[in-house]
């Protein structure tokens, strides 16, 4: 049964047909109003959404189907100590697909293993965000022309940036792709995705600590919020919230063709006065987000039966103790045992967070 857990789940090619038919949905969408007729769409929430939850609901509205769930992990049975496991074990008997956003990293994996239908991540955590990413590709295919020989700029959250990662392991497959990390040393680019991808796959990249000296030669600005629920020392949140501003004095600086992208929701880190500026793709990905996860669902359902994704990541080792990442599934989920695993360079990663152990 296939799922999304990961960008990487989805080959180049795969990725390919589902912008093409994001793009024939957006021409045609009467030609897909009965795709999902009589499906059943449960997004189980977590964590709070906006544009995630409402764009798979809709989604599955305009496909024919219908959506039921729950936006608040204190609506639900989680709130008396229910497992997750034990969540999406019954869910999965009502519904024909589930679309999870969970705050702990890894959770999408429990989900897979318990679920008897396909399962897609709408976030876990720090983690992956494979569907943003999604959007995020059409985005970009449309603004730019092309997803090959792009300069990035990341700013603002790279650790805990969910969308970073899993856009930086989408452009990794890409030739000609460059790379600008703009972050405090307190937000930089966690290993995982550093070496784990940008090193591992040669991927050329600069670090900057200021927004001004990284924007005048990018063809993509990829603007982050820092995220006030990932910090456990509010503190260090108030110090770096608003290190980086984008605002129109900033802007005037990039390229004319240069376009700004941000996963929203956004707090200070894009001042209003760049709305009206062309380069603002910010809204127009969402909307776009809409049409992939409408094009994803209608893949889905309709390969239900096909086997999954091989995710096997590296040599499974015993060892001591816990994961050492504190938001990964293994240190919440009761009953739910460590698993780790040597990658090919001999790192031993948590195969649910891939923190290194």
């Amino acid at each position: 049964m296939r799922n999304l857990i990961d960008i990487l789940d989805l080959s180049v090619a795969e990725i390919d047909d589902l912008i093409a038919t994001a793009e024939d949905i957006s021409r045609h969408p009467e030609a897909y109003e009965d795709e999902a007729r009589h499906r059943i769409l449960a997004t189980l929430f977590f964590e709070p959404s906006t544009r995630t939850r409402l764009s798979f609901e809709t989604s599955m509205l305009s496909l024919g189907g219908s959506a039921a769930g729950f936006s608040d992990a204190a609506t639900c049975s989680a709130s008396k100590g229910e497992t997750l496991a034990d969540t999406v074990e019954v869910v999965s008997g009502y519904v024909d697909i589930i679309a999870m956003r969970h705050p702990c990293e890894g959770a999408p994996y429990v989900a897979c293993a318990h679920s008897r239908v396909p399962v897609i991540n709408a976030g876990d955590g720090g983690h992956c965000h494979p569907t943003q990413t999604l959007a995020d590709l059409l985005t970009i295919r449309r603004e730019k022309g092309r997803l090959d020989h792009l300069k990035i700029g990341f700013c603002g959250d790279l650790k805990y940036g969910r969308t970073v990662h899993s856009l930086i392991a989408a452009m990794a497959r890409y030739a000609g792709t460059e790379l600008v990390l703009i972050s405090p040393e307190e937000l930089a680019l966690p290993d995982f995705v550093l070496e784990g991808t940008v090193k591992k796959q040669g991927i050329p990249y600069t670090v900057s600590r200021t927004l001004e000296d990284a924007i005048g030669d990018l063809d993509v600005l990829y603007m982050t919020r820092v995220q006030k629920e990932r910090f456990t020392d509010l503190a260090v949140y108030e110090r770096l919230k608003d290190v980086y501003i984008l605002n129109a004095e900033k802007l005037a600086a990039a390229p004319k063709d240069m376009i700004v992208l941000h996963p929203l929701p956004r707090v200070n880190e894009i001042t209003a006065d760049v709305d009206a500026d062309p380069r603002a793709c910010y809204f127009r990905q969402t909307a776009n987000g809409k049409l992939m996860r409408m094009a994803l669902i209608r893949k889905l359902l309709r390969e239900k039966d096909q086997p999954d994704t091989d995710r096997t990541k590296g040599v499974p080792v015993s060892l001591p103790g816990a994961c050492p990442n504190p938001h990964c599934i293994t240190n919440h989920e009761r009953g739910l045992p460590t698993r780790f695993l040597r990658t090919a360079d001999g790192t031993v990663r948590c195969f649910f967070c891939d923190t290194e152990y």
